[in-house]
């Protein structure tokens, strides 16, 4: 049997995005023919096909660029036209709004399977004003009058994809358990140490990570060291001074950087579904978020982690946790619990394959 081709479009090639696509396609590829097509950020990692088989093939869309620009959008669609005309997929799957946008224009009229992960709706991004976010909601409106499957990665998000078009599905983000494994033996399970608690978060230092309240948090509690994974342009907002910024570091290091940490603390304007919380979730951290689409999806409060809506209320679960208010071991359990129940990237693939094939 002849195998299906699969054809990945991905402006964001980056951060959360790259890694859901690194174990994604790493659990495809001996099913199907894959092809990238990407953009470049500066996120972007410069060895990243070294995470991938060498049967994934790569084309850089040259004109893909995260903010609207009329000129390059239309550029990059004539490449993404060139793309699937010269590779004439089966399937072809976007990512993030703007390759989704973008895809479905250029792919109206042809004999292809379409399915789209926004990873994130862009109408939900805070940074933007309410006017703005009207328009990107009309804009995916639109675009989902085309014949494509919406993915939600969060049940959440499959909610607001229904708002959009029937033609959604949930198929929940998962992580690659095998891969923490190996990444991670070397730490110990270590209790936690209440007199020398140590917080962390990781991703790219943007608006929609909300590095002001991370600062913010770690101002009210000047004796714990504070770090954060990552890099990005508002890295000038964390000015705390017991915040430690890594920079760029790759998946691994970060991975071993959260895997030194005891809490996890994720407090995002909006997600999709964040793999790493999942990550920190599996490495039994203790996990407080923003009480957001994708992280309310995943945390069931003072059962699994946290979930806060104001800085006094991440300071209150803080200073509860020092005061021995909650059995910490039972939370921490509870969380790896439920990502190997529910958020294992075998699962997640599996149903992906599923639906390359209807």
């Amino acid at each position: 049997m002849e195998r299906k081709k699969v054809l990945h479009i991905v402006e964001s090639f980056g951060s959360g995005v790259f890694s859901f696509l690194v174990d994604l396609i790493n659990c495809t590829d001996e099913e199907f023919d894959i092809v990238v097509a990407y953009g470049v950020r500066s996120e972007t990692l410069d060895n990243f096909k070294d995470y991938f088989s060498d049967r994934v093939k790569f084309i850089e869309v040259k004109n893909f660029t995260r903010s609207i620009n009329p000129k390059k959008d239309f550029r990059a669609l004539r490449e993404i036209k060139q793309i699937v005309k010269a590779e004439n997929p089966d399937i072809v799957h976007m990512h993030s709004s703007k390759a989704g946008i973008i895809g479905r224009l250029a792919i109206n009229g042809r004999k292809v399977k379409m399915m789209y992960n926004p990873h994130g709706f862009s109408f939900l991004m805070k940074n933007s004003s309410k006017l703005k976010r009207l328009i990107y909601w009309w804009i995916e409106k639109i675009a989902a009058m085309r014949k494509c499957t919406i993915v939600g990665c969060s049940h959440g998000e499959y909610e607001e994809a229904l708002k959009l078009t029937k033609n959604a599905i949930c198929i929940n983000n998962g992580t690659n358990i095998e891969k923490l494994n190996k990444s991670v033996e070397q730490f110990e399970d270590k209790p936690i140490d209440i007199n020398n608690l140590k917080i962390c978060t990781s991703g790219r230092i943007g608006f929609q990570k909300n590095p002001e309240m991370f600062n913010n948090i770690a101002e009210k509690f000047p004796n714990i060291e504070f770090t954060w994974s990552g890099d990005g342009d508002l890295r000038n907002e964390l000015t705390s001074k017991n915040i430690n910024v890594t920079g760029w570091v790759s998946r691994e290091e970060s991975l071993e950087n959260v895997a030194k940490n005891d809490i996890f603390i994720l407090p995002s304007l909006w997600e999709g579904l964040p793999l790493s919380l999942l990550e920190a979730m599996y490495l039994k951290k203790i996990c407080i978020v923003s009480n957001v689409i994708g992280n309310r999806d995943v945390i069931n409060n003072e059962q699994n982690g946290f979930a806060c809506e104001s800085l006094e209320d991440y300071e209150k679960v803080i200073n509860d946790i020092v005061a021995g208010k909650y059995d910490l071991d039972k939370v921490r359990a509870q969380a790896k619990e439920d990502v190997i129940n529910e958020y294992d990237v075998k699962m997640m693939s599996k149903k992906y394959s599923e639906e390359y094939k209807k």
